[in-house]
């Protein structure tokens, strides 16, 4: 079994304790795991359009001189993506490590193409070869550090055109 086959059960499992536990307390039913349910293209759409949001968010993020806040809104769009992929196979997901995981077993087993660019983009710096790369770090050092503005925008540039492709590319999973 692979890594990503085992974290998957992993997150499975997960989500159906935390969710017993929160029937047990009376509590509303949660879960930072995935989340076996039917599949839906429906809720797959709305991710996507959720994405697509994302995306023009950017733009007028930049144009309003706010480049610090478009890594986060990019992230948070090829994130989507990925869960618009999940709810297509029958997931939901409320761990990102889980959601890319997923994506990695949907993969290895055949029933998706896509490039691992967009993995390794999602991953944290420890987890892929190039620390650039990650956009999840990325993420995090605009959201929690102290600059206004975006350092790099020539790599947000290229953030965009990557989450395009990444939307087109799900799209043709959804529908293909």
């Amino acid at each position: 079994m692979s890594q990503a086959s085992n974290q998957v059960k992993w997150c499975i499992i997960k989500a159906k304790k935390e969710i017993e536990e929160c029937e047990k307390q009376g509590k509303r039913k949660k879960h930072r795991g995935l989340l076996e349910i039917s599949e839906s293209i429906e809720i797959a759409k709305q991710h996507i359009e959720k994405a697509k949001h994302n995306l023009k968010a950017v733009n007028f993020l930049l144009k309003g001189d706010f480049s610090d806040l478009c890594i986060s809104t990019l992230f948070y769009a090829m994130y989507h993506c990925f869960l618009a992929i999940a709810s297509k196979f029958g997931y939901e997901s409320r761990n990102q490590t889980c959601t890319i995981a997923l994506i990695e077993w949907l993969k290895e087993e055949g029933k998706i193409e896509i490039d691992d660019k967009y993995l390794d983009m999602l991953k944290y710096a420890d987890v892929v070869e190039k620390e650039e790369d990650s956009v999840i770090e990325m993420r995090e050092e605009s959201t929690y550090g102290i600059e206004l503005s975006a350092e790099n925008m020539e790599k947000i540039n290229q953030l965009i055109e990557d989450c395009k492709r990444l939307i087109d590319s799900t799209m043709e999973i959804l529908h293909g």
